[in-house]
């Protein structure tokens, strides 16, 4: 949803590189019963989102009060930055009340943009053919997460999905993961987490697990960033040679 304004605003500042994009990380599999998996930016391709949030509403947001595009776009801007990381960055319910907007009817006028990055649905059948269990754990509102899965048929491939307001607390908040331990009990030694928020990867560190991994291209019109602090991949093929 809205965390890839933040990435596209100040590239999660995530500057010193701890591998070349084209080396994967090794993963012990064996080692793990779960796979934790965000959505945007992760299994999807980001573009879709920071088309939406920085061209598509701009747009329909300047017809709506009759500005330039220009000048919508400075409107927007701080409002999006005002409430990042919070549970309503993520909330289109939030984002129709306080533009004016039907934002969910808006996403749909843009859904052809919508798609998973390459080898997702390879590499999600690879961890059920090995007996991992996929559960999908994301910050997106309820009503983007029906517009993609209706898109890109990806939930069949997925044992559970945990979404962020339904537990009324946004991954990168203090308590989220006690929340999701609550509902959907799991080892944080023998659980996969990926995400390209790195944010929201600290977090899960905070929390316990053991491995993490970072997604360095979320938008695929974007160079791949060079991440830090987490073993990173930049296409889920780098990995899914080590499932077969």
């Amino acid at each position: 949803m809205l965390h890839g304004i933040a990435q596209t605003t100040n590239r999660r500042r995530a500057a010193s590189m701890s591998q070349p994009h084209d080396q994967a990380p090794q993963l012990d599999w064996a080692a793990i019963d779960t796979v934790f998996l965000d959505m945007d930016g992760t299994l999807l391709d980001l573009h879709y989102d920071n088309h939406f949030w920085l061209e598509h509403v701009p747009r329909r947001y300047a017809e709506h009060i009759g500005v330039s595009l220009a000048e919508a776009k400075d409107t927007l801007l701080p409002k999006y930055r005002r409430i990042q990381g919070t549970l309503d960055w993520y909330c289109i319910d939030h984002w129709s009340r306080e533009l004016g907007l039907d934002i969910a009817l808006l996403k749909a006028e843009v859904e052809h943009l919508i798609a998973a990055h390459p080898f997702v649905a390879e590499f999600l059948d690879a961890l059920g053919n090995c007996g991992k269990r996929r559960v999908l754990v994301t910050n997106a509102h309820q009503k983007s997460i029906d517009l993609k899965f209706r898109r890109t048929r990806l939930g069949d491939r997925l044992e559970r999905v945990i979404c962020a307001h339904d537990l009324r607390l946004a991954k990168e908040a203090p308590g989220f993961w006690a929340r999701v331990q609550a509902i959907e009990p799991f080892d944080p030694q023998r659980t996969l987490f990926v995400d390209d928020n790195l944010e929201v990867l600290h977090a899960a560190r905070d929390y316990g697990f053991h491995w993490l991994l970072a997604v360095s291209a979320p938008d695929s019109r974007v160079p791949a960033r060079d991440v830090r602090d987490f073993p990173a991949i930049a296409r889920f093929s780098q990995i899914l040679p080590q499932l077969r």
